[in-house]
């Protein structure tokens, strides 16, 4: 026992006064502080970029509103001056002019046949079903939303890629009409989907106990499940955000159909407005916090700085830049849709006929405020727009990509499969495809780079540079669920 103490002793004062040297593990250490400072910078970056990847879709979706029936107008000018002016063209209309008359047509058909189907029935239908079944029948239209949204931009690139190519022969025109069904078919059908969609929402609002609501809300904390503890790369991270962009913007859009089903319903009362006010703030809030929590923990685990969303910022704006040019080989509208899978026409189909079915209109002073609205919007639509394009400047010349703007695209490149047809503004850029034979290639002269020239700050350009080409030459094509060459 005598030999005990001691021992003890010495244990004790060992335990209370051993010291530690943080210094001597200095990596990891300031490796685990940079992860802490990426996540806290990770609300503000991916805040900026849904900001402008709402914009964008805002963009493509008031399109539909505004500008699309004036170039429908401009077209059915053209066609009906042709006999005056005389006919010196191959073309009674431009690719452009043929798809928005297309647009126009499938938008007017399919709002047409929604009048047919009652949003009162199929709400009353819904409210009848218990709280799982509601559960289950609002993950399957999730799931289905997205499929049509993949598949759908193939359909309507099909359409306008047939209706607009160069043909030998007229007959071969027929071959417009099957594509024109299906394209009709598929955006009925996307439109019905929403519209269960909505009121399955509108249901969730209208519960006593608003069970469904929280159900339905914990859902969203089922992609931090699906999507953090995946090994994940900086293109399935810019995938994975732009898909979150287009949800967003799609909950937006039902929640102003829930609110306005909702105003209907309680004759416009402003009382029942405020009720409303907390419960959209509440699903507002958790699809933001959701995707705050998923992101930064994607980062975290993936090793992936916030100065990423930078990159993603910039991607897109080199996107819309490159859809504003007079060579460019695909509507801006189009581009939105196949980066983030979001398709503004059967949206805009459903808002039209909740609006028109919501609102009567009736008398002059009716039709004057709707020509007001046109014009507000119209107005919103060019502001929004030259927003849009202002900050995509400033993003491109920021990065410092202004040279890669405005090259030539390689029509060779256009022309060619790409895993979905082309669209159709590629028509006439095929018409004048070169026949020459490329040049050779250019024997490279050795030179050093700026690393071995011992050029401060080389290494860090490039760094900063290699992920906007990673990203750059991502697959133009890619939809929400689609894939990434």
């Amino acid at each position: 026992m005598l030999h005990f103490y001691p021992s003890l002793k010495r244990f004790i004062c060992t335990e209370l006064t051993s010291g530690y040297f943080l210094e001597h593990n200095e990596a990891k250490y300031t490796e685990q502080r940079e992860k802490v400072y990426t996540c806290m910078r990770i609300p503000k970056e991916l805040e900026k970029l849904m900001l402008f990847g709402f914009f964008l879709c805002m963009d493509a979706f008031l399109y539909a509103f505004t500008l699309l029936p004036l170039r429908v107008l401009l077209a059915a000018l053209r066609l009906l001056t042709l006999p005056c002016c005389g006919f010196s063209g191959t073309r009674l209309l431009q690719p452009a002019q043929v798809c928005d008359v297309l647009k126009a047509l499938i938008l007017v058909l399919c709002y047409s046949m929604m009048h047919y189907l009652d949003y009162a029935m199929i709400y009353h239908l819904i409210r009848g079903q218990s709280v799982i079944k509601l559960y289950l029948i609002f993950n399957m239209l999730e799931v289905a939303d997205r499929l049509f949204s993949s598949f759908g931009q193939d359909i309507l690139d099909a359409l306008y890629w047939t209706a607009t190519e160069p043909k030998a022969r007229k007959r071969d025109n027929i071959g417009v009409i099957p594509h024109f069904i299906m394209a009709v078919f598929y955006v009925l059908l996307h439109t019905i989907l929403i519209m269960v969609q909505a009121s399955t929402l509108n249901v969730a609002f209208n519960s006593h106990n608003k069970s469904l609501l929280t159900i339905m809300m914990s859902n969203n904390f089922v992609e931090i499940k699906g999507n953090v503890f995946k090994k994940i790369g900086k293109q399935n991270l810019f995938q994975m955000s732009n898909s979150d962009i287009k949800e967003r913007f799609t909950s937006y859009i039902l929640l102003l159909i829930v609110v306005l089903r909702n105003m209907e319903q309680f004759a416009w009362n402003l009382g029942h407005l405020w009720k409303l006010i907390p419960v959209v703030v509440m699903v507002v809030v958790s699809e933001v916090a959701v995707d705050i929590v998923k992101h930064a923990f994607v980062t975290k685990f993936n090793n992936i700085s916030a100065e990423v969303y930078s990159e993603y910022r910039t991607d897109l704006a080199f996107e819309l830049l490159s859809s504003r040019q007079k060579n460019a080989y695909t509507d801006y509208s189009d581009t939105v849709a196949r980066r983030m899978g979001f398709i503004p026409l059967p949206s805009a189909i459903l808002l039209i006929r909740v609006v028109m079915s919501s609102v009567k209109v009736q008398g002059a002073l009716a039709y004057t405020c709707v020509l007001l609205l046109y014009l507000g919007l119209l107005t919103l639509k060019v502001l929004n727009s030259i927003m849009l394009l202002g900050k995509s400047c400033v993003l491109i010349k920021r990065a410092n990509m202004e040279d890669k703007l405005y090259e030539q695209p390689s029509t060779e490149t256009v022309c060619s499969a790409t895993g979905t047809a082309p669209t159709a503004s590629i028509a006439s850029t095929c018409q004048n495809r070169p026949t020459t034979p490329p040049p050779e290639p250019e024997q490279p002269i050795p030179s050093l780079s700026k690393e071995e020239e011992g050029e401060p700050g080389a290494t860090s350009e490039l760094k900063h540079r290699t992920p906007k080409k990673e990203l750059l030459e991502l697959d133009h094509y890619t939809d929400c669920g689609g894939r990434i060459d």
